[in-house]
């Protein structure tokens, strides 16, 4: 996999962006397009390959696409899939190539090809910011490359010093496995050390090396992304959903949720409640849609 390296001085240029919620069975059509793209899958799971990779991509994970590549689906988009997308460009690096030292400041900020972000919810509120300000005509073109910058670097920033394929890390996977599968039940850190057969202090150690976080974050990570979906997917109350996340009391889940997303669960809903979302995936693909904002 190649990685983007990022130069602060190079400007970025945001185009478009969009939220795509697969139907299923649509294919990702083989393409070759002049512009850097980023999809950051938060349902499902995406398949695709560009040149000669195969590249899959879980919930919180980002892929980067280069312009110039060809690329395309490997298996149909299953029904629950879910990502976001934005296309920009860099000067000097659209097709790898990339600005002399001497039009450089400092070492360059790397955005692996595929990341896995340990907060995911952040990089998912830039794009909600972006996203709103695009639907609404608000969006400004230094806003927008503003926006874009900062999510490149959120993608660059996580993903510094993620952890190898050790065995260490297999043990961090499956707790997060755990957590993601049984986060609306009442687990703790200590029920997820018993359940997986490791002592509690051994297992918070080797997932925090591994996902830079506490299991009891991880806990509230994964209730709060799915309280996201529900508020935006569903008319649920807020108790509703507290209760559906796994939060016995209403209250303490607006605080944590507030915590994690600086905003309140009410709030959210109200703020996201007109995003551009694409439900046909030849919508996302037709040419106009990359016409450039500006």
């Amino acid at each position: 996999m190649d990685d983007l390296k990022i130069q602060i001085k190079s400007p970025v240029k945001a185009q478009n962006a969009g939220l795509l919620i697969s139907r299923g069975g649509a294919m990702h059509p083989t393409r070759v397009i002049d512009s850097h793209e980023l999809i950051f899958v938060i349902q499902g799971e995406l398949d695709m390959w560009e040149a000669d990779q195969t590249l899959h991509i879980e919930p919180g994970q980002t892929l980067h696409l280069w312009p110039g590549r060809q690329h395309g689906s490997t298996k149909p988009m299953p029904p629950d899939l879910k990502f976001y997308w934005i296309h920009f460009e860099m000067e000097g690096i659209n097709r790898r190539t990339h600005p002399s030292a001497s039009e450089t400041l400092g070492p360059p900020v790397v955005l692996p090809q595929v990341a896995q972000l340990a907060q995911p919810e952040a990089l998912e509120r830039l794009f909600r910011i972006f996203l709103n300000a695009q639907e609404t005509g608000t969006l400004r073109p230094l806003s927008a490359n503003m926006l874009t910058t900062l999510m490149l670097l959120e993608v660059a920033q996580q993903s510094c010093g993620s952890a190898d394929t050790s065995g260490l890390n297999v043990v961090a996977t499956w707790a997060h496995s755990y957590i993601r599968m049984n986060f609306d039940r009442p687990i703790t850190a200590s029920k997820v050390a018993e359940a997986l057969g490791y002592n509690v202090d051994y297992l918070g150690r080797v997932y925090r090396q591994t996902y830079h976080c506490t299991l009891i974050e991880a806990i509230q990570r994964r209730r709060i992304d799915k309280a996201c979906e529900y508020l935006l997917n569903s008319n649920l109350t807020i108790s509703q959903i507290a209760t559906k996340c796994g939060f016995n009391d209403p209250d303490y889940f607006r605080r944590i949720f507030k915590r994690h997303m600086q905003i309140s669960p009410n709030d959210y809903r109200g703020e996201n409640s007109r995003l551009h979302v694409m439900t046909q995936y030849q919508d996302w693909l037709v040419p106009s849609t990359f016409r450039k904002m500006w």
